[in-house]
């Protein structure tokens, strides 16, 4: 039997169970909750923080009746979802001892990413696809018991008890049309389920044998660190999150390693992820190694160009970038810097992928946001990979890294612990209005700080900037796209990081990476022709510090909204709590379907039996693989 407590709205509650239950799985009471595996309880109130989940979980009693059930931010108790039932599963490796825990393999849920609501389409392990009704009390002998109403085709109808609820995940697939439904009882099913597991096992051992190959060849084993290093390290103005120190002990580890380091980082925008690349390149610099970092924009390569050389001014370190910042005859001058060993970090757009970029000796390769490269550069990244150590650096994990990470082909660090004192980004959709922009200007120019306006058309920029200054004179507006002359796009965006600019109007060149702690407001025009990944990832450029930020997402007054358009605002609206990320990724790919981002031959078996379904048989094919080998 799958260990979990279940707790349902409307169901009824014994208090004292419940607190001993909590504490056999590993859990610890505490007057106020502040991490995972904390649990507190204050007369009706009970608060509990699973492993398992992305925050904590407040039940509410009326006598012994559980009222509501909900999520809340630890930062502002402000709630996030209401919930209808929620399982609370035992801390990480702890089980009640009594019991004996039988190893389920597929039917262990994964962490439940996605909420399930009523008519969703849904995935039972041994019964497949149906759609969800909801719940339905039905008496067994004496007692009644809580039952999920599922229904399947020729309506056929599965009641399945509460305590197998585990059973159950929401049907996930990055497929706009909708999928087929089973009928009870008959055994297509199982053999569907049957020829993914062999599907899912050819592409599997062909991985793991790659894998294996690559970790026969001899890489560069780096020392350990040097005083220099802890003396860069306590140069860091900011106090490490524990996933930080963490990330960067997996990292230095696979460095000290002879094995070639292949290590997916995967955290929030603004989470800190680029510390812990700076921490990786300044420990390959001190065994004389060379540091490439490729990223996907030239904005881009020039904002990380200023952290790397601030943060690395006070040792004799060389950094340098090329990009289309950069002139032909200063780009030539470069690229013999660095097959001569003359620079020791050179930060760049894909342009660093040429055949004619030669290294005197390259050790570390860092990627910023792998999946923004087109399939050429991609291709080129795979060569690089067999010989250096390479670390990846992403915000949202699109579905091939996340299970390369499940197989443990690719291995991952997570950062998912904000920052201290990061408050979540205050999100406004709303109807184009002038007197709207001119408060949220204002009221950024009143506290010191600057405003991103977004609007991603080229055409008609210049008057969307004559109607901003209108609006408010005496504000400083300047514009930045990419026709712009490379050296003026520079001086622009030099000008913003400095602060002599109070509004920057642009397109979506700002999208990635670009960190200006004063710009606190964000406002996108049109944001219903924007991805939900791109909103998102727009969204992340405020609110990088203290200060309480604002993101207004505009569309046109009057406009009917495509469903796709409505449904990228509502995900914006609902997962504006910190650490989003995956969630975003999730719903992106939902809203607008994934290609054959998986391959062709996979992305079938993930329609054939959901997302979820998918990992859990791919996770225990990849261990039983590895066990074998």
């Amino acid at each position: 039997m799958f260990e979990s407590i279940k707790i349902y709205k409307g169901g009824a509650l014994d208090y004292k169970s419940l607190a001993s239950q909590l504490v056999e799985y590993g859990y610890e009471r505490r007057e106020m909750i502040s991490e995972t595996g904390d649990f507190s309880m204050r007369g009706g109130i009970i608060d509990i923080f699973p492993p398992t989940f992305e925050g904590p979980v407040r039940i509410e009693l009326s006598g012994n009746i559980v009222e509501s059930i909900r999520s809340y931010s630890m930062l502002s108790s402000e709630t996030l979802e209401e919930h209808a039932m929620t399982i609370i599963l035992p801390k990480l490796g702890i089980y009640p001892k009594r019991k004996k825990v039988v190893d389920l393999g597929e039917k262990i849920p994964l962490v439940s990413f996605v909420d399930i609501q009523v008519n969703d389409y849904v995935v039972h392990v041994d019964h497949g696809i149906g759609i969800f009704r909801g719940f339905k009390k039905i008496k067994f002998g004496e007692e009644e018991k809580e039952n999920i109403i599922i229904d399947y085709a020729d309506n056929d109808r599965l009641y399945v008890p509460i305590e197998e609820m585990h059973l159950i995940q929401k049907y996930v697939a990055f497929e706009r049309r909708p999928p087929k439904l089973y009928k009870l009882g008959s055994k297509m099913w199982k053999a569907v389920k049957e020829r993914v597991k062999k599907g899912i096992h050819s592409m599997a051992f062909e991985l793991l044998e790659i894998n294996a190959m690559r970790s026969k060849l001899d890489g560069f084993r780096f020392s350990k660190d040097t005083e220099w290093q802890a003396q860069f390290e306590n140069n860091f103005s900011f106090k490490e999150t524990s996933d930080q120190l963490r990330s960067t002990a997996e990292v230095k580890k696979d460095m000290e390693s002879t094995r070639p380091m292949d290590r997916l980082l995967c955290g929030d925008v603004g989470y800190g992820k680029t510390e812990v690349a700076l921490r990786a390149a300044f420990k390959a610099i001190m065994d004389n190694k060379q540091v490439a970092m490729l990223v996907p924009t030239t904005i881009l390569a020039e904002q990380h160009f200023i952290t790397f050389k601030n943060r690395m001014k006070d040792f004799p370190i060389m950094v340098e970038m090329v990009s289309r910042f950069r002139t032909q005859s200063e780009t030539g001058r470069i690229l013999k810097e660095a097959e001569n060993g003359a620079i020791d970090i050179l930060i760049g757009t894909h342009a660093i992928l040429r055949k004619d970029i030669r290294f005197k000796d390259l050790g570390l390769v860092i990627i910023d946001e792998e999946q923004r490269f087109g399939v050429k550069d991609k291709e080129k990244l795979k060569k690089v990979r067999l010989t250096v150590d390479v670390l990846t650096l992403t915000a949202t994990p699109i579905p091939r890294t996340l299970y390369m990470s499940l197989m443990g082909v690719k291995d991952m660090s997570i950062i998912e612990t904000p920052p201290k004192d990061r408050l979540p980004v205050e999100v406004i959709v709303a109807e184009y209005d002038d007197n709207l922009i001119k408060k949220a200007i204002l009221f950024e120019k009143k506290r010191n700080g600057q405003v991103f306006f977004v609007h991603n058309r080229i055409e008609g920029i210049e008057k969307i900037a004559d109607r901003i200054r209108g609006l408010v004179p005496g504000v400083k507006v300047a514009l930045a796209h990419g026709r712009m002359h490379s050296k003026e796009l520079e001086s622009i965006m030099r000008d913003f990081m400095k602060g002599d600019i109070d509004v920057l109007i642009s397109t979506v060149i700002i999208e990635s990476g670009i960190d200006i702690p004063n710009a606190n407001t964000l406002i996108v025009n049109r944001s219903d022709m924007f991805g939900l990944a791109d909103l998102y990832q727009l969204k992340g450029r405020v609110g990088r510090f203290k200060n309480k930020a604002h993101a207004y997402f505009l569309v046109p007054r009057g406009h009917i909204l495509s469903r796709e358009s409505e449904r990228r605002l509502d995900a914006l609206e609902r997962y504006k709590d910190l650490g989003s990320g995956f969630k975003i990724a999730m719903e992106d790919l939902e809203i607008r379907g994934a290609g054959n981002l998986l391959g062709k031959e996979q992305h079938g078996y993930i329609s054939a039996i959901g997302f979820d379904l998918y990992c859990r048989i791919l996770k225990e094919i990849a261990s039983s693989l590895r066990s074998s080998q």
